[in-house]
């Protein structure tokens, strides 16, 4: 409670910080406001089935920042321009005009940010045509309304070039990744509802199941702390060089490898692709060729989130994607060359193809254990289910992956301003 108390009272003493929360604040206001703006046309109580018995549908829900189950404005959310960041992250890794680009400070990261903006629009466009498309066949859209599809598709990619344009501005003017906090409002705002169903539905759920729901939650969240902050520290030493009598270098630093290099993403992937059957099979179940469209049935009733293949199939997905994404994000010899070209051996290990061969090895063994926690933490409404049979409060492993990530950076955003701050009045 003291550092509590002390830490709120730096954040009122900078007058600056405290604009900056303020203005934070502020968008969160209107971001919840316009996210109960609804599209035209379209049934929300034939919608909200829909997604109860979509698990697909929720994940899209949640990056949507809880705008798509109500089918606001801004019902695509952040799906398009998470979409882009992805794809323009996998294409700099083998792009080499890209990858010069990132390496120029602020200047790069601006135009790669422009890229993202711009690819964001044409994957508004074709996700807001899907989206039409597939509830329209639901009979969610109501037909013979006033408003035509292409102005709902062009109200849903308006908004979501409304709300990457305030999360920029919470990037800019306040705190934190704008993008980053704006996802954790809208998973943030499920709790009061959670928690009121977990109240109503109290009498048929024992305390005991409610007490160990709780103990699992805070375990989960403590473990998401310790595995996001985990880092192997490899040693890097730099050999001494005269120059014209000055000595330069003879440094000793090292080189950071996180347990989970991967962050969220492969959890996005796995989940896209386990439930991929269910999602074809409502497509195929009207096709003339019952052979195809029963096996998708089948297929869809084996892999149900309720089974244990579906579990199994899930948990291994998550452990290959996440060895996936880090082999494409971090290239061991990419940095073994830079570091033999900056004069630095790692003690005890050759520079070049011995170095390359020592870091994949160490980050091979420590994205084993970050692949596991991820595969557990995906699978873990499934747990909690089977053991407690509460079903109200499971927002998700994804769900608290993000919060708890989000809290962490936001946090250290907060403590790096204050921290500036203290520099400027020693100076």
């Amino acid at each position: 409670m003291n550092k509590v108390s002390s830490f709120i009272s730096l954040v009122n003493s900078n007058k600056e910080l405290r604009k900056k929360i303020l203005f934070t604040l502020g968008v969160f206001v209107i971001f919840r406001f316009i996210t109960h703006i609804p599209v035209p046309g379209v049934n929300l109580d034939a919608l909200r089935t829909l997604f109860n018995r979509n698990q697909f549908l929720g994940l899209l829900d949640i990056f949507s920042g809880g705008t798509l189950a109500n089918f606001s404005i801004m019902a695509l959310g952040l799906n398009p321009y998470i979409n882009a960041s992805i794809i323009l992250q996998m294409v700099t890794m083998v792009y080499p005009k890209l990858e010069e680009l990132s390496k120029e400070g602020e200047a790069g990261r601006e135009k790669i940010n422009q890229y993202t903006r711009i690819i964001t629009v044409p994957l508004c466009i074709f996700q807001a045509i899907g989206m039409v498309a597939l509830l329209k066949n639901q009979g969610i859209i109501i037909e013979g309304m006033l408003f035509p599809l292409a102005l709902i598709i062009l109200t849903m990619v308006t908004g979501t070039i409304m709300l990457m344009w305030l999360g920029e501005l919470i990037s800019e003017f306040g705190v934190g990744n704008g993008i980053s906090l704006l996802i954790l409002a809208g998973i943030v705002s499920r709790f009061p509802v959670s928690i009121w169903q977990t109240a109503s539905a109290a009498g048929t759920i024992s305390f005991s199941n409610l007490l160990v729901f709780l103990l699992m939650s805070l375990s989960v969240i403590a473990g998401i702390v310790f595995v996001n902050e985990a880092v192997r520290q490899i040693p890097v030493t730099y050999a001494k060089r005269v120059r014209a009598n000055q000595v330069s270098g003879g440094q000793r630093t090292h080189l950071p490898l996180r347990v989970n290099q991967a962050g969220v993403i492969p959890i996005i992937f796995a989940v896209s692709l386990v439930l991929l059957p269910s999602m074809l099979a409502r497509y195929l179940q009207a096709i003339p060729q019952a052979n195809i469209a029963g096996f998708f049935q089948k297929l869809a009733a084996t892999l149900n989130p309720d089974t244990i293949w579906y579990n199994l199939l899930y948990f291994f997905l998550v452990i290959a994607f996440t060895y996936f994404y880090t082999a494409v994000t971090f290239n061991p010899e990419k940095i073994a060359d830079e570091i033999k070209k900056h004069g630095g051996f790692i003690p005890g290990i050759r520079p070049g193809q011995q170095t390359a061969k020592y870091l994949n090895k160490v980050l091979t063994r420590i994205t084993l254990a970050g692949s596991i926690f991820l595969g557990l933490v995906a699978i873990l409404p499934s747990i909690a289910k089977s053991i407690t049979g509460v079903t109200t409060m499971s927002i998700g492993g994804t769900g608290i992956l993000i919060v708890v990530s989000v809290i962490l950076e936001t946090s250290k955003a907060i403590k790096s301003q204050l921290l500036m701050t203290s520099y400027d009045r020693f100076i």
